[in-house]
């Protein structure tokens, strides 16, 4: 695949033709303003020589990226930091005593934790979401 000739979404996904007739996708979580578009913003879209451009949310992503490891389904802690942006990672990689700039890698899906680190950090997140709930 070189280019995505159509694009179209679900609640969770993005899909995309490719010019070779597969079809490929990537989850919108991975794209901030993607994911807070309106329907109609994200069907406003223009495709160019090296990616899909959206002028109206300044959105820009390549084509590469349907072939990108992180064109799969976002993992529990993918998810969870994901779709809590407004929790600071630093901060919260402090209190649970992991490296900031690691737990970012995690997210991001530049690096990938072991399946016992990964379920270390959710078992925080869980401590951490019952500490919320007892200040309710």
């Amino acid at each position: 695949m070189k280019q995505i000739t159509k694009i179209w979404f679900d609640d969770k996904w993005m899909y995309g033709m490719g010019d070779d007739g597969q079809i490929y996708k990537q989850s919108v979580l991975w794209y901030r303003r993607l994911s807070d578009a309106t329907p109609e913003q994200r069907m406003h879209y223009e495709l160019g020589i090296y990616g899909i451009h959206w002028e109206y949310i300044d959105e820009d992503i390549s084509y590469e990226s349907f072939l990108a490891r992180n064109s799969v389904e976002p993992t529990k802690l993918q998810t969870f930091f994901l779709t809590h942006r407004e929790l600071n990672l630093a901060e919260f990689a402090r209190r649970a005593g992991i490296n900031g700039t690691l737990l970012r890698q995690y997210v991001y899906g530049w690096k990938m934790p072991s399946v016992e680190r990964e379920k270390e950090i959710m078992t925080y997140v869980n401590n951490y979401g019952k500490e919320l709930y007892k200040i309710g």
